[in-house]
């Protein structure tokens, strides 16, 4: 039996950037925190905690802090709480990743010229909550294009699309053709990370040929998820794992190939234990 690992998973470049700024300021001896997981990976937040490093989960827990030092999470944060950060008396330290921080930008600007502002992505994600509040007026978020279908401008506005890094590319395709189809003037900017396509692309591509799919990543991870749902799509016998324990396989001597694939806040020795574990044991 075969096991292959998909040409992309595993940690992209904005995660291991925030990851890699946090250990560096954990090297300074200074109180740390992060606003919100600095990625969706519980064992990359685990690890943080067992060096000190501590979560925030609400603006109220920030505004109650006057000294350390605040490290912004990969997703992003609304506007109002960098602010917040800057102002409260605490070093901030910005690990947004650098391709949300394009869309921050894209819809603030757009937003003051009058726009209003369409996220095609998951409204409860926080990349998608940070993006939304740095919009100055009207915003709406499209999780699927049957939200586009629904949709009807209001007044003159013009309008702007931009997506969540990690949204499905097909699904942002089809709420693209249902806006052409109604003939509305729509600036359209295709801002989900090419490391996102990448992942979703390979994954698929492995899943075609694999008998059983592995897909590695955070419970709270929308990427992750995402792969799942493309792997799903092409293999029957998938699943969603967070770590080695939730591994539960009993493969038939028919299965030729295992295909493992991960999220981008994956780290690496996650994944190599899993491969590990299929190739040794089955």
């Amino acid at each position: 039996m075969e096991t292959r690992l998909a040409e992309y998973a595993g940690f992209c470049f904005g995660v291991r950037r925030a990851v890699d700024t946090v250990y560096e300021q954990v090297k300074s001896g200074k109180t740390i925190y992060t606003y919100g997981p600095i990625v969706h990976s519980e064992e990359v937040v685990r690890e943080l905690a067992a060096q000190g490093v501590r979560v925030l989960e609400s603006r109220e827990e920030l505004e109650a802090l006057s000294e350390g030092t605040v490290v912004i999470r990969a997703h992003g944060v609304p506007k109002e709480i960098c602010r917040i950060a800057a102002e409260g008396g605490m070093e901030c330290i910005d690990a947004t990743c650098p391709f949300v921080k394009r869309i921050h930008r894209i819809v603030e600007e757009e937003s003051l010229r009058g726009s209003h502002i369409l996220v095609a992505g998951n409204p409860g994600h926080p990349e998608v909550e940070g993006i939304v509040g740095w919009c100055k007026g009207p915003v709406t978020v499209l999780e699927e294009p049957g939200d586009a279908e629904k949709f009807v401008p209001s007044g003159d506005r013009k309008l702007c699309l931009v997506a969540q890094t990690t949204f499905n590319y097909n699904k942002f395709h089809s709420i693209v053709e249902i806006f052409e189809k109604k003939g509305y003037n729509v600036y359209v900017v295709n801002t989900i990370c090419s490391a996102t396509e990448e992942r979703q692309r390979s994954a698929r591509a492995l899943a075609e040929e694999a008998d059983v799919m592995i897909v590695i990543g955070g419970k709270h991870s929308s990427n992750t998820k995402k792969l799942f749902e493309i792997c799903k799509e092409e293999c029957a016998h998938s699943y969603f794992i967070q770590t080695l324990d939730d591994l539960h396989l009993d493969l038939p001597k028919a299965v030729r190939l295992v295909g493992i694939t991960a999220g981008a806040s994956t780290p690496n020795n996650l994944i190599e234990e899993v491969q590990n574990y299929v190739r040794i044991n089955f």
